[in-house]
Parts: structure tokens; C-alpha cells; sequence
């Protein structure tokens, strides 16, 4: 694959699959190696069961190049009444900068909407500031973990309300 600048435009398909689609599975296990790589451990996105992300209750999203090859995904999982949570974004490094993870983001609130969701958590790493910045500057503000025995000094988690 050839990697192109940050500003070159790009006519990305982003669609929803099972989470337990070979192209999920692969992005989902990049992203579990950069996170053991970061912080020396990381949830294994095997132990999240697919149904989880069976609509009304979820979705899946992998984001691939116009040829085909799948380059990011993420999810959103009812987390409670109303509130989704955003679960295994992940860009892959080749194409971060290029507004696809946005574009994911943005596509995954839309569908929450969609279900009834009002209010979107997550977390991320300290360490990731891609994605630390870009959650910013789609509204998400600090919030109280939400996940019992967090590390906060690895953890962060966010909310915005849609």
C-alpha cells in the first residue's frame, strides 16, 4: 500500500460488519498490540463478545481505502439507559491524520442517535494523544471513570453528550 500525505483526499467506505469479521478481527488485534506495546497491557478485544455490537444495541464500523483494504473501525455498545459506548477505534498508522478515524467517530455517534443514545463514553489512553486531541475537538470533555479499577494513570475516560 502506498502511503499518501495527510491532505490527500480520499474516498474512504465505511461500513458495518460483525464484529467477528476477519477485517474487525485484524484491526481490533493491531489495535490490542499498539496498546500492549504502549502501556505493556491491554484488553483483548477476543474477550468482547460480537453480540455486542448487534444492532439496535450496537454497531460495528471498519473504514477501508477506495481497493478495498480495511484501515480503521470502531464501535458503540449500549452502555446503559440512553448511553453508548464508543469501544476499538483504531486507524491504522499509515493513514492517521487523514480524517478517517473523524469520519468513523462522527458516523458512530449518527447511528447511536439513530437507537435512541443521548450521551457517548469512552476511554482511551493518556499515552494517545491522536486520540485524546481528536475527541476534543468533537466535544468530548474529561469524565469520572466508569470502568472499576482503572489505572488513572493510563485510563481516561470521556462523555459528550449528542
Amino acid at each position: 500500500m502506498t502511503q499518501l500525505p495527510p491532505t490527500a483526499n480520499r474516498a474512504w467506505t465505511i461500513v458495518a460488519v460483525s464484529y467477528d469479521r476477519p477485517a474487525a478481527r485484524r484491526l481490533t488485534q493491531a489495535l490490542h498490540r499498539e496498546q500492549f506495546a504502549t502501556y505493556g497491557r491491554a484488553d483483548n478485544p477476543e474477550n468482547t463478545p460480537v453480540r455486542e455490537f448487534d444492532p439496535p444495541h450496537g454497531v460495528f464500523l471498519v473504514g477501508a481505502d477506495p481497493d478495498g483494504t480495511a484501515l480503521a473501525c470502531g464501535g458503540w455498545r449500549t452502555a446503559g439507559p440512553g448511553t453508548a459506548e464508543i469501544k476499538r477505534m483504531y486507524v491504522n498508522p499509515a493513514v492517521r491524520g487523514c480524517g478517517l478515524g473523524r469520519r468513523i467517530l462522527e458516523d458512530l455517534e449518527r447511528n447511536a442517535r439513530l437507537h435512541g443514545m443521548s450521551r457517548m463514553i469512552l476511554e482511551t489512553g493518556v499515552k494517545n494523544h491522536a486520540a485524546l486531541t481528536l475527541y476534543a475537538r468533537c466535544g468530548y470533555s474529561l469524565t469520572e471513570p466508569y470502568v472499576y479499577g482503572r489505572d488513572p494513570r493510563i485510563n481516561r475516560a470521556l462523555s459528550r453528550v449528542l
